[in-house]
């Protein structure tokens, strides 16, 4: 028996409903779609329904007289009409549409579509008949509501759906299918021969690939095991080859291999939002020197997912997480490799922050998230100093500023936990004072954080690791470096005047921690035609951990071969930083 599919989402006040009606007697094949309101009545529904249903006999009444007519062009009109009046069966019988709802036992009937629904709940075996085709009804099925795949698909790279959207389904509980195919001369996709390479929701493309379209295909299930229809879709472009080999797979000469235990690897990486590429600005101002394609977020992803990957690190911290890249590409594709991770979205914006560990290193405690703006009347002593300076509060309180953290408890050795901090502070060239201002605010919450943690895990302090990885946007000769590396900014420190409408007045900051920068300082972490400097840090707690090894930066030769970055061979105009971490015994 064939299902119709009845769809309500919570907060609608319609209910969907869809079924394929095929008469082959009548040469009847069509899906039919109708949204109707949950207080209507279910027999005005299958009114409606029948009527439309109706109107497909008509059509093909209408097409076979034409047919007819044309056939019997000359010859006596009469004859001509009485073809014409032929109904769609060939009999000349009217045909009668009939439609209705029920169980063998039950007709449903007197009520409204929302006490139908209600209805349906309770009694599985309730039917829709259409003619003679009966359809069991299946309510709030498991769906793939949209589905698309990238523009660009490259050959050694990861591809997965740059949009999948499923109703009363999870991706964890749903079955994908890769297929590839060549595309026949006719340029017909339905002559196409598919052969099956990939069974996850991602997929690694083979270089075998090239000049093949592919094919995703998803059957939605939800946790009960309830199944719906299988969706599937075509790559628009078929595979091409990749760019060849980028700087960063040089980089990966010095982590082809994971950590031993006691060990782990931190990577900090500003990935550059779509967001702020995909503007007519940026392709002709702020990256005019970058090919229009590698600014594509379908062209950009595929490197800086294969670049994160081959780091084989533990800790992943991110910056500038487009939601649907955080939800789309890398959750799947790092659920693949074990690493597990959160999002924290920043305010007003599509875009944030994300942290990701190796569950087979650690083991998730706590996890959370707080926009700085909102946190400052929190710390009085700080706050109270800045608050009657109007100009400066509307500017740091209108920022959309994060702060992520992630408690971790080391698997190899259970009294280690690590606190992880990411952050991405406000860029601005007259914000020195502001930044300097969110990373005080923010370092006020981690030391609170840090403190109840110790006091609630009953932790010596020797057993509590703080990393705090981010793009602070500020360079090593600013406050930030000397707040973090030697704990104190005086209230005379350059940087209280960066912008004098907003200056900062008798206030010193400092904070408890010994902390070190793992990767030093070093030239650029970001290089663009317009700046090129250091601005991205990952700090650690002196003491608790040791800094092992630095992954080598790539060269400015590197950095500059199609001018600046990014390029077709690097994913962002900043570079990732990565580190060999090792506990503190």
């Amino acid at each position: 028996m064939k299902t119709a599919y009845f769809k309500q989402l919570p907060g609608e006040e319609q209910c969907q409903i869809s079924f394929h009606l095929v008469l082959d007697q009548y040469k009847i094949d069509k899906v039919f779609n109708f949204n109707r309101n949950l207080t209507e009545q279910i027999d005005n529904s299958l009114d409606r329904i029948r009527a439309n249903v109706e109107k497909e006999f008509q059509k093909k009444n209408k097409r076979k007289k034409t047919k007819k007519a044309a056939a019997t062009q000359g010859t006596d009109e009469s004859a001509a009409s009485a073809a014409g009046e032929q109904s769609a069966d060939g009999t000349g019988e009217p045909v009668a549409v009939v439609v209705s709802l029920g169980t063998a036992e039950e007709k449903i009937t007197n009520m409204t579509i929302a006490e139908m629904l209600v209805k349906l709940t309770s009694h599985p075996n309730v039917q829709l008949s259409v003619m003679d085709a009966n359809f069991q009804i299946s309510y709030n099925s498991p769906e793939v509501y949209a589905v698309k795949l990238p523009t660009s698909i490259l050959a050694d790279f990861y591809v997965s759906p740059s949009r999948l959207e499923l109703h009363f389904a999870t991706p964890e509980c749903s079955a994908y299918c890769w297929s590839r195919g060549h595309m026949p001369e006719s340029g017909n996709a339905q002559q196409i021969e598919w052969e099956q390479v990939g069974t996850e929701q991602t997929y690694l493309v083979q270089k075998g690939d090239v000049g093949l379209h592919l094919k995703f295909s998803c059957t939605p299930k939800d946790e009960t095991g309830r199944t719906g229809p299988m969706t599937e879709i075509i790559s628009p472009q078929p595979v091409q080859a990749g760019p060849g080999l980028c700087p960063f797979e040089v980089r990966h000469l010095f982590t082809q291999q994971k950590l031993r235990d006691g060990q782990f690897r931190v990577v900090s990486y500003n990935i550059l939002a779509d967001l702020y590429t995909d503007s007519e600005y940026s392709r002709t101002v702020l990256f005019d020197y970058t090919a229009p394609y590698a600014l594509e977020m379908d062209y950009r992803k595929q490197l800086f997912v294969k670049e994160l990957l081959g780091y084989r690190a533990d800790i992943i911290c991110l910056q500038e997480v487009d939601t649907k890249v955080f939800s789309l590409d890398l959750v799947p594709i790092f659920h693949q490799k074990n690493l597990a991770g959160h999002y924290q979205a920043k305010r007003k914006v599509a875009e944030g922050l994300a942290t990701f560990y190796d569950l087979n290193k650690f083991e998730l405690v706590e996890k959370d998230g707080v926009i700085v703006s909102e946190i400052l009347e929190r710390y009085p002593e700080l706050w109270d100093k800045i608050k009657d300076n109007k100009p400066l509060v509307e500017r740091i309180a209108n920022r959309s500023t994060a702060l992520q953290l992630t408690l971790l408890r080391s698997k190899h050795n259970t009294r280690k936990h690590l606190l992880v901090a990411n952050t991405h502070l406000y860029f601005s060239p007259d914000a020195d004072h502001v930044r300097l201002l969110q990373i005080a605010f923010s370092m006020q919450y981690v030391c609170e954080e840090h403190d109840r943690i110790i006091r609630q895990y009953q932790l010596e302090p020797s057993d509590l690791a703080l990393v705090f990885c981010g793009d602070f946007n500020s360079t090593p000769e600013c406050g930030i470096y000397k707040l973090m590396t030697q704990r104190s900014v005086p209230a005379d420190f350059p940087d209280w005047e960066s912008n004098w409408d907003e200056a900062v007045k008798d206030v010193s900051l400092s904070q408890p921690f010994q902390m070190g920068s793992a990767c030093g300082c070093p030239e650029y972490t970001n290089y663009t035609l317009g700046f090129k400097a250091c601005i991205d840090y990952i700090f650690y707690k002196r003491g608790t951990l040791n800094v092992n090894d630095v992954i080598p930066m790539p060269s400015e030769e590197e950095l500059s071969m199609y001018q600046a970055i990014p390029s077709p061979v690097f994913p962002s105009d900043h570079i990732a930083l990565v580190a060999n971490f090792e506990w503190v015994n």
